[in-house]
C-alpha cells in the first residue's frame, strides 16, 4: 500500500512534515522513557511511519529488539534509513489486522503513536495486538488530546488530526478494554499529547 492509499484507509495518519514534527517532539528518547520502555524489551512499533520513534526505541532497549511495522513500503524504506547502523531494528510490511500471522514471535510492548485515532476498526485491531503481546505485555497509544485543532499550533500553524477524530484517554480506554486489555496508566506528553498504557493480563 502506498502513501496515498494509506491516507484513504487511515484518515489523518499520514506522516507530517519533518520540520514541525521535530519541533513538536524535540526529545523522542525522553518520550520513550516516559512510556516505560526498558532495556531488553522486544518492542513492536506499529504504524512506525518514517521511523522517528523507531530509532529512539532502538536506543532505549539497548540489547532488546525493535520491529517496525507499517502498511507503506515508502515509509518503511525511510524508517530503515533513519535506523541505519542500529543493529537491533528489523522492518516488516503488512496489514496490522493480520499481525499474529506476520510477527515471528510475541512482543513485550507495542507502541502505536499518532495513528490510533484514524483506525476504522479500533477494537478489532486491539484484539489483534493482544494476540501478539506476551502475558503481562504493554500496549501504548500516543494520541493528541481532544482539543480543537486550532488550539494545537506548532510553528505558527494548527497541526494534528481534525478535531472530530481526536480521542480522550477515556474514549481510548473504552475501546481497548473491550478487547480484554487492562488500563495501566496515562502519561502526559506535553504540549498536546498523552500516552495511554494498557496491560495484557497474565
Amino acid at each position: 500500500m502506498n502513501t496515498k492509499e494509506q491516507a484513504a484507509f487511515f484518515p489523518a495518519t499520514v506522516m507530517p512534515d519533518p520540520d514541525w514534527w521535530q519541533a513538536l517532539w524535540p526529545d523522542p528518547e525522553g518520550v520513550i522513557r516516559d512510556l516505560g520502555v526498558r532495556p531488553g524489551m522486544t518492542v513492536l512499533d506499529l504504524c512506525c511511519g518514517d521511523g522517528y520513534f523507531t530509532a529512539a526505541l532502538a536506543r532505549q532497549v539497548e540489547d532488546g529488539q525493535i520491529l517496525g511495522f507499517d502498511l507503506d513500503e515508502q515509509m518503511l524504506a525511510a524508517a530503515a534509513s533513519v535506523c541505519a547502523g542500529l543493529e537491533n531494528c528489523t522492518f516488516l510490511q503488512g496489514d496490522a489486522m493480520a499481525l499474529h500471522r506476520l510477527l515471528p514471535e510475541p512482543v513485550d510492548y507495542c507502541l502505536m503513536a499518532n495513528t490510533f485515532h484514524g483506525v476504522p476498526e479500533q477494537t478489532a485491531l486491539v484484539w489483534e495486538i493482544a494476540r501478539v503481546l506476551k502475558p503481562g505485555g504493554l500496549f501504548a497509544v500516543v494520541n493528541w488530546h481532544a482539543r480543537p485543532r486550532e488550539e494545537t499550533p506548532v510553528l505558527g500553524q494548527a497541526r494534528g488530526p481534525r478535531t472530530e477524530l481526536r480521542m480522550t484517554p477515556e474514549q481510548v480506554r473504552d475501546v481497548v478494554e473491550a478487547a480484554g486489555l487492562l488500563p495501566d496508566r496515562v502519561v502526559e506528553l506535553p504540549p498536546y499529547h498523552y500516552g495511554a498504557l494498557f496491560r495484557l493480563p497474565g
